[in-house]
């Protein structure tokens, strides 16, 4: 069954049923967490997160790159946002460090985990991949630069003890975040677009959707992510709690958060290296990772001055080495535009090694 303008009924169907048991939940079981609440809401969780990728595609096939890639980045990070700030408001008194685990897993999760098996699923299936290198250098520059701006540098200052920035400082960052976030899109989409085409575009079997199609896809895209959310939010506090009852560090939640929040982009990203789009793999995983960095720390720098609350940015000495290596790591793959299953064999090993240090500090 399919509305008229072609959509599957399962992209609206799994959305749909998602938003009505994460509504449901809460009133219904008042706090106690039951198995029954597992065994229904992690499928709808994956249905919905299936249901966002095809919107997300829907949208992507009509309006092109790299713009469809940006919608999708954007739309994502919204809802990462919004879970982050509402773990924020229930814990005023103290400091978080939430949002900064949530950033830094997301940075690697992008850059390790969802590059690693394009390269490596890419490279099985069509032996050498090829893309634009300018488009990647430009990513990594602006994904560098903020990086050790929002998650090292507090670590060094001195106005205040770090691991936190002094207000003023919190402020710079937070402006300088959405302003290079801003040039870099410009960059993108305006001044210099045809740096991030996917080259393998036309070579693909999708049809272009029809206006009503994309319109309906458009409008579900948004409701998909936020079933996705919704769903999260009311399986985070039982998962939250065996983590921490299993004895494993507070960080894992923001790496648990990450994970759900990346998957879309993750199987849109993994579907365009099947197709041999690594472009379009590689605009959505740096887009990602920029997104999050760069209107993660503004939104929760904005709170915290507001709410008086001190929040914690600078990452862990263990956590800077795997940073910095991701990123150096980065440069070396994408820098000449080529990429084979070795690059995304090294990439997997450098995230195994954070999920890995992140469960067992």
């Amino acid at each position: 069954m399919t509305l008229e303008s072609g959509t599957p009924w399962w992209s609206w169907a799994a959305p749909a049923g998602a938003l009505a048991l994460g509504a449901a939940v809460p009133a219904l079981l008042q706090g106690h967490v039951s198995v029954a609440l597992f065994v229904v809401g992690i499928p709808l969780l994956f249905a919905a997160v299936f249901a966002a990728v095809h919107h997300a595609e829907t949208v992507a096939h009509r309006i092109g790159e790299p713009f469809g890639s940006i919608v999708l980045a954007l739309a994502v990070t919204v809802i990462e946002v919004s879970l982050i700030v509402s773990i924020l408001l229930q814990a005023p008194d103290g400091n978080s460090s939430i949002a900064r685990d949530t950033v830094f897993a997301a940075i690697m999760i992008a850059l390790n985990g969802i590059v690693g098996l394009c390269l490596l699923v890419g490279g099985l299936m069509h032996h050498e991949q090829e893309f634009q290198a300018r488009s990647a250098t430009a990513g990594l520059g602006v994904l560098g630069t903020l990086a050790v701006l929002g998650l090292v540098l507090p670590n060094y200052t001195t106005t205040l003890q770090g691991p936190v920035y002094a207000p003023a400082q919190l402020g710079f960052v937070a402006v300088v975040s959405l302003a290079l976030y801003s040039l870099f899109l410009y960059v993108q989409t305006v001044r210099h677009k045809d740096a991030f085409l996917d080259e393998n575009a036309g070579d693909g079997h999708h049809a272009r959707p029809d206006r009503k199609t994309f319109l309906i896809g458009l409008a579900l895209l948004p409701v998909a992510l936020l079933s996705v959310v919704l769903i999260a939010e009311v399986l985070a506090h039982p998962v939250e709690e065996a983590i921490i009852r299993s004895g494993f560090p507070e960080a894992l939640i923001g790496v648990v958060i990450a994970m759900v929040v990346l998957m879309p982009e993750g199987l849109a990203s993994l579907r365009a290296a099947r197709s041999n789009r690594l472009q379009t793999s590689i605009n959505l995983a740096l887009g990602s990772a920029l997104a999050s960095l760069c209107l993660t720390i503004p939104t929760v720098a904005i709170l915290s001055i507001v709410q008086g609350q001190t929040l914690i940015l600078g990452l862990e000495a263990k956590h800077v080495v795997l940073l910095l290596s991701s990123l150096f790591l980065s440069t070396l793959t994408l820098a000449n535009g080529r990429t084979t299953v070795l690059q995304g064999g090294i990439h997997l090993v450098i995230f195994c090694a954070f999920v890995t240090i992140s469960a067992i500090p």
